[in-house]
């Protein structure tokens, strides 16, 4: 009889228990198709990679060494441990079940044993690490659901080896303490209390260990655990191509409603799948220079807000309860009674730019990645931002004052502050001893020397471009540029979300090379050299592109130019975002500085993946800092720590907020700001 009851138990509980999981999981699939679909690359081979390396491999949880390793362990012991669930849920209908192993269960049972073992101390681990370490990513949750979850796991752990070590005693068996040494030292432990109080208390962490399964299995959908759901898909379906490239808006769709995203369900249905994947780590937030310098950007509260709010939504919109049960869960959306997305339409909802993501959060972003390059799951955070300025700027026209002037600079003389385009090439009259020709005055070129606003008007970033220029001299490169012709990459444009402009003047300037024939473009800009060779492209662009650190560094492997002279200086180096992350491009300026004698490259902490944004990407290097503290001053703070008399970067940006930096530090005389062309320069001539 007992056993009868048992069964049925069972089957009523677990029944129960996937059905609510299944509703759950699917109103979760019902939410993420709201999106907009995209049109999916197969690229399997890329994409079969990715999963191997980021999801079965974690590699990016190894950033942080010790937290990767805990979560490596729980990662694997979790699937090896549900293998040996089938056998502990056969074990309760059916008195001492094995798996038809043979000799070989025994080694079975041993690393079954040893995996929840692992598990157990690596929950322990995590526990200490939020609660007693108080690491501070973590400190943001510290809530009821966070600690079940530790809970949770301990429960699932410990009654594993608590059923197995009670069943001994219930079938009277030796403890084995050589292929079952936890379980039988309990057993061990417990050895004179007799058959039958270990049957009930078999009975009893049997239940103990199906009810925490099931519940934990309700309890994932509905929680942050969902990555453990949603984040190999995440990863597996992940854009493909340059990191960072941008979709392009069709401005010739004449059903377009609204260009950018002002509405959660205008985000892709791949962009949907990250708000779910989330684990709420806090790593990219931990990263932020934004978050970190105290603006009210979180790039990982930017996700969980707009995955509640799709939650909120998508209830209304499906009639689903995103909650079950929802008498524990609770649920914030009136959803009884709809029946159509017409009927969900009607209903109001928080504005996803206003109500649920702020105007200031979308406008302290930098875009340097910092965030993504971090995130275990693949999550994209700049796209959904730009796409959301792209909202602001093309369907409200809503802009800071700033942003506005810089847009109508752009517009009338292709510049950010608005110069006479007729004096862009004023630059190279300043020196005699350089050659810089114009397209117009050679009969050919090799490379097409693109030198940007910031190199043709910027006083500071014009000794940057008539120092490689002299390099190229030296080198006997046949370069030229296009002057006066020139115009502005729109980089900066596209990321402040102006898609329209940036689309103008993309047409341009491919428009104008290939009326030059050019077929090799170098540029001393990052932030130009990502938008020519990533995103151009898409639009025509057919060449290749390079940036003054490749070129100075194959001269320098070519015997071409020859750094002799000693330049004494202990340099930090800063990595800038869109050489880096954007490009993977590292080790090759620092190859250049350990060339030149005398120099000395200094570390900084945050370096490489992990480089600080020197607080101008994203347009920010015209939008003033109304919050926290001024990212450029944190990052210079940085780099003052390793004792530098020089911080050397590969980006005129960089080096002007480097630059601005040292003066707010008052140290603007004791420790230079040099671009790698400069330092080369100088090894050169003396």
């Amino acid at each position: 009889m007992f056993s009868l009851l048992n069964f049925l138990a069972f089957l009523v509980i677990s029944g129960f228990a996937i059905y609510l999981f299944a509703n759950l999981v699917y109103s979760r699939y019902l939410f993420v198709k709201l999106g907009k679909k995209v049109e999916f690359e197969p690229n399997l081979k890329e994409r079969i990679n990715s999963v191997l390396i980021n999801g079965f491999g974690q590699r990016k949880l190894f950033k942080d060494k010790k937290s990767g390793l805990m979560h490596l362990v729980l990662f694997y012991t979790f699937f090896i441990i549900q293998v040996g669930l089938i056998e502990l849920i056969i074990k309760g209908f059916i008195k001492g079940y094995e798996f038809p192993f043979g000799e070989g269960h025994k080694y079975f049972s041993l690393l079954q044993e040893c995996a929840t073992f692992l598990m157990l101390l690596a929950v322990g681990y995590g526990f200490y690490r939020r609660y007693g370490e108080k690491l501070k990513r973590l400190q943001w949750k510290r809530d009821g659901k966070a600690a079940f979850v530790y809970v949770a796991l301990c429960t699932l752990t410990s009654s594993i080896l608590l059923t197995l070590g009670f069943e001994a005693i219930m079938l009277d068996y030796e403890p084995n303490l050589v292929y079952a040494p936890f379980s039988g030292a309990i057993a061990l432990l417990f050895s004179d209390i007799g058959s039958t109080p270990g049957t009930v208390l078999f009975y009893l962490f049997w239940w103990v260990h199906m009810v925490t399964v099931f519940s934990f299995m309700v309890f994932v959908p509905q929680s942050k655990q969902a990555h453990e759901l949603f984040a190999m898909f995440n990863i597996f379906f992940k854009k493909t191509g340059p990191v960072g490239k941008l979709k392009t808006i069709d401005f010739e769709d004449e059903e377009a409603e609204e260009f950018g995203v002002g509405k959660i369900e205008n985000f892709t249905q791949q962009q949907l799948i990250d708000l779910y994947a989330c684990a709420e780590c806090g790593r990219c937030t931990n990263m932020c220079p934004a978050s970190v310098t105290g603006k009210t950007l979180s790039p990982m509260q930017l996700i969980v807000k707009m995955r509640d709010h799709l939650t909120e939504k998508g209830a209304a919109i499906t009639s689903r309860s995103p909650w079950m049960p929802r008498s524990v869960f609770g649920s914030s959306v009136a959803i009884s009674g709809l029946a159509a997305k017409e009927t969900a339409a009607a209903i109001e909802m928080p504005s996803l730019i206003g109500d649920v993501i702020t105007e200031e959060e979308l406008w302290a972003c930098t875009t340097c990645r910092n965030c993504e390059d971090q995130c275990p799951v693949a999550n994209e955070h700049v796209d959904k931002i730009i796409d959301l300025r792209r909202y602001l700027v093309l369907t409200e026209g809503n802009v800071p004052q700033e942003a506005s002037r810089y847009f109508q600079n752009i517009e009338r003389q292709s510049n950010p502050w608005g110069l006479n385009r007729k004096e862009r090439m004023n630059w190279r009259d300043e020196r005699d001893d350089i050659e810089v020709p114009t397209v117009d005055e050679v009969s050919e070129f090799e490379y097409l020397f693109w030198v940007g606003s910031m190199g043709s008007y910027d006083k500071r970033s014009q000794k940057i471009v008539q120092s490689f220029a002299k390099i190229m001299n030296v080198a006997g490169i046949k370069f030229a540029i296009l002057g006066n012709k020139e115009r502005n990459s729109g980089d900066t444009a596209r990321r402040m979300g102006n898609e329209f402009l940036f689309h103008q003047l993309c047409q341009e300037n491919i428009a104008n090379f290939q009326s030059y024939g050019v077929k090799k473009i170098i540029t001393i800009d990052p932030h130009a050299f990502n938008t020519f060779k990533n995103e151009y492209p898409e639009f025509g662009l057919e060449a290749e592109v390079y940036h003054h650190t490749d070129l100075i560094w194959k001269c320098i492997q070519d015997g071409i130019i020859n750094p002799v002279k000693e330049v004494k200086e202990a340099i930090a180096y800063h990595d800038s975002c869109y050489l880096g992350r954007y490009n993977n491009i590292y080790d090759i300026p620092r190859q250049i500085l350990t060339s030149i004698p005398g120099v000395k490259v200094l570390e900084m902490e945050r370096n490489k993946q992990d480089s600080m944004c020197c607080g101008a990407g994203g347009g920010m290097m015209w939008i003033e800092e109304k919050q926290g503290r001024r990212i450029n001053v944190e990052r210079t703070e940085q780099a003052l720590s390793v004792n530098p008399s020089m911080i050397g970067s590969n980006c005129p940006y960089c080096l002007t907020m480097l630059s601005d930096g040292t003066k707010a530090k008052e140290v603007e005389e004791q420790v230079k700001t040099m671009d790698i062309a400069e330092i080369v320069e100088r090894s050169l001539t003396g």
